[in-house]
């Protein structure tokens, strides 16, 4: 038995830009507009990123805390969460991706959006796409009634991510022998997921990736 699958970035893949700014400050202006407040405060955060002050855990983690708060209850979040991903499917998504998608599905692909962004949000976006499967980034106690601003286990980042694919294809009793992969992400920081692939896909890459996909013979698409 062959299984097929399609595993797809999201933020700059999927959609023209990154989605978790977005939501937060969608998230923070429809339940806490005062929490407004602490938007300047986020590029600093990011600086401290950039110049290996913080983990890009602790980068997503503090933001949260920020301009969502520690602990939220979760019942509370679930309708800004459905109308952020409106929001996103209405002017955020890439038709050529749409297109893909379509026709990797048609093809009898399993649809996987395997992404960093945090699964809280993602999984309504995703239901909104048709994918299958989410692979994302997960918070503290998924079970819990409410959200802290802490992420469980790794970042669906990079290396992580390749990780946490596997994983998923382990718990799923998908063997790698028998499953032919497409893979598709806008940024070199999936080349793990890229190379694990049989079908490799630099959409809309960013030039690091369009380097490398150049290098190891990667496809290049370009959605609109």
């Amino acid at each position: 038995m062959t299984y097929r699958l399609a595993i797809y970035d999201m933020d700059r893949t999927v959609t023209f830009s990154g989605t978790y700014t977005g939501f937060l400050i969608h998230v923070a202006a429809h339940m806490a507009p005062w929490r407004l407040i602490f938007l300047p405060l986020i590029p600093f955060v990011m600086l401290a990123y950039v110049v290996k002050l913080i983990s890009r855990q602790t980068l997503k983690e503090t933001n949260q805390w920020l301009m969502i708060g520690g602990r939220v209850d979760r019942a509370k979040l679930q309708s800004h969460i459905e109308s952020y991903a409106d929001k996103v499917m209405a002017k955020n998504v890439r038709a050529g991706a749409l297109e893909q998608i379509a026709k990797d599905r048609a093809a009898g692909y399993r649809l996987v959006l395997a992404t960093a962004s945090y699964r809280l949000y993602v999984e309504a976006i995703a239901r909104r796409l048709g994918f299958d499967t989410v692979i994302a980034t997960d918070h503290v106690g998924q079970d819990l009634p409410y959200v802290r601003a802490k992420i469980a286990g790794e970042n669906c980042y990079d290396t992580g991510k390749l990780r946490m694919i596997k994983a998923w294809m382990a718990a799923e009793a998908i063997d790698r022998s028998q499953a032919h992969i497409r893979a598709y992400s806008d940024h070199v920081s999936d080349a793990p997921m890229l190379e694990f692939a049989d079908e490799a896909f630099a959409s809309n890459p960013h030039p690091p990736l369009a380097k490398l996909a150049a290098e190891r013979g990667w496809t290049r698409v370009d959605w609109s």
